[in-house]
């Protein structure tokens, strides 16, 4: 295996690429399979998992535990079609926190921050400069835009849209199915919409199908059961416009 001179692989991390650029550091125990494409200035922790089909840009640093590649499998519980394409791009300058998970079929924009143990399932698209903090959960299927910012504990759902520069505070739920489990998946399962610069604090639930608006503030613990306007800001259960 040829490498450039500058990288450093440790004698103890299992690594099946050649595809590796200068100056990456690769420690102990750490595990890259082939057909990863890893960028320069790289950083992989110890006990770090990368599979086939990941490609790393340049300048990122990937925390010990971390799980780049996981195969999306149901276990004939999942009521959706579970479909994928192996394949995973992290963009430069990203931070990998200790034991992320990301799935296979899903992309990440430059400059990010995964928080330590931040899972992001198939089918999601991230832009750049992004924060998902400890323990976010983003479900499949969802698009988040540029210099968004999601909490400690907050649940993304699957098929859900958050546009740039949106703000979610921590512990905020969200779901996308009103009939709460008891029918088979269907193409009507769709999670809320957060428009460009909206603001979700603290508790909040945002119930299926729900569209928060530009620049729209949802007050800590509400639970919003319908849309809310542009500007509008909303707090109670239900959710109700608050007056300035």
């Amino acid at each position: 295996m040829m490498v450039p001179a500058s990288t450093k692989i440790s004698r103890h991390a299992v690594v099946e690429t050649s595809s590796i650029g200068a100056g990456t550091i690769i420690e102990e125990f750490a595990i890259v399979r082939s057909g990863a494409i890893i960028g320069s200035n790289v950083r992989i922790h110890p006990f770090v998992v990368i599979g086939d089909g990941v490609e790393i840009g340049d300048d990122v640093e990937i925390f010990p535990g971390a799980f780049i590649g996981k195969e999306p499998k149901g276990a004939r519980a999942t009521s959706r079609p579970i479909e994928f394409d192996r394949k995973i791009t992290i963009g430069d300058g990203t931070s990998v926190g200790p034991h992320a998970v990301i799935f296979y079929d899903v992309s990440i924009g430059n400059g990010c921050l995964l928080g330590d143990g931040a899972s992001v399932r198939e089918g999601c698209r991230i832009g750049a400069s992004c924060i998902l903090s400890r323990y976010v959960t983003v479900n499949y299927s969802t698009t988040i835009g540029d210099r968004v910012k999601v909490m400690d504990l907050t649940h993304i759902t699957g098929n859900m849209t958050i546009e740039d520069d949106a703000f979610v505070s921590t512990m905020v739920g969200t779901a996308n199915d009103n009939n709460i489990g008891r029918h088979a998946y269907g193409d009507e399962m769709r999670g809320p919409t957060l428009r460009k610069g909206c603001v979700v604090g603290a508790g909040a639930t945002l119930l299926p199908n729900v569209t928060i608006g530009v620049n729209a503030t949802v007050a800590a613990g509400a639970v919003v059961t319908r849309d809310v306007a542009a500007d509008q800001v909303v707090g109670g259960i239900p959710a109700k416009e608050w007056k300035r």
